[in-house]
């Protein structure tokens, strides 16, 4: 029997996930959203079977605004909430969005109260914590995506500016979704070549800069709405990793229970993501200055979290 996966947002990124999902044969997909979009949910579902002769895969895809089709789904993925737009901040986003995702938490505890979920929606680090807090589901079950994408635009960039292939770039991003995440150049390496060594420090604090400031980067070109390839990809390879039990270590919106200090917040800590969901928080001891970088991002996500009265 194939898996199932729940997208929760019919949006961008939402469509986005269905055709990655369907493309990897990852299982049967359905995505649903509120009842004035799931006319455009089924056309896309229909859009995407009638692309599955070219794209070379098998898989059920359905739309729908009824929680109760995403019954027994192994994986949901929430993306639904009001995207950013230019001169908007995250914190901005989480009235409207912590009402959304309370919905979406009460409709996911009743129909798939087993899913490995990833919170996607805005602002990340506030809401993977409602939903965590609104489920009452084990640590392991709920993260975060955030972290994945940070370090995935940390390596772009260095990629970009050093003229190299984004494969031989390895590195990682700790701590919240927003300005104050913590790039660690230290433990970046080039083809295995630390990255220290082969950029000037002016280069490192500028793609540090523009990793910080990527999701903003992207609105104001855009003008109205946010990031979606990218956020896709993202969420994609952590479902991925739960499904067919690869055992990668991502770095994720994970709840950290005296890991890195912190105790009930989640933040983007390098996590191995199995078929048991998020297994373990690997710890990376840090120099004095990164411990500074990551209690300055600790305390910008427990001010948004608090903001949740939850």
């Amino acid at each position: 029997m194939r898996k199932k996966i729940a997208l929760i947002g019919g949006g961008q990124i939402g469509q986005n996930l269905a055709m990655l999902a369907a493309q990897k044969e990852l299982g049967d997909i359905v995505i649903l959203d509120i009842p004035a979009f799931e006319n455009i949910c089924k056309g896309k579902a229909l859009d995407l079977m009638e692309m599955a002769p070219h794209g070379d895969y098998d898989a059920a895809i359905t739309g729908t605004s009824n929680y109760k089709d995403i019954e027994g789904a192994d994986v949901v993925i929430v993306t639904a909430g009001k995207p950013r737009e230019a001169g908007m901040t995250r914190e901005d986003l989480l009235a409207v969005n912590l009402k959304i995702i309370t919905d979406v938490a009460q409709g996911v505890k009743q129909y798939a109260p087993k899913a490995f979920c990833i919170i996607v929606t805005n602002p990340l680090d506030a809401m993977v914590y409602a939903f965590s807090k609104l489920t009452g589901f084990p640590r392991n079950q709920v993260v975060g995506m955030a972290g994945t994408l940070d370090t995935a635009r940390w390596r772009a960039f260095i990629a970009m500016e050093l003229g190299v292939s984004v494969a031989d770039v390895a590195g990682t991003v700790l701590g919240g979704h927003g300005p104050d995440m913590v790039p660690l150049p230290r433990l970046t390496t080039v083809g295995g070549v630390p990255l220290t060594e082969i950029a000037t420090q002016e280069q490192i604090d500028k793609l540090a800069t523009r990793t910080r400031e990527a999701g903003t980067e992207i609105v104001k070109l855009f003008g109205k709405g946010s990031a979606f390839f990218s956020p896709a990809w993202s969420a994609i390879i952590m479902a991925e990793s739960f499904l067919k039990d690869k055992r990668r270590v991502l770095p994720c919106a994970a709840l950290c229970q005296g890991e890195y200090g912190v105790k009930g917040l989640f933040i983007g800590v390098p996590a191995l993501i199995s078929h048991k969901g998020m297994e373990k928080i690997f710890e990376i001891k840090l120099t004095e200055d990164e411990k500074a970088m990551l209690q300055k991002t600790m305390t910008g996500v427990a001010k948004t979290v608090e903001e949740t009265k939850l």
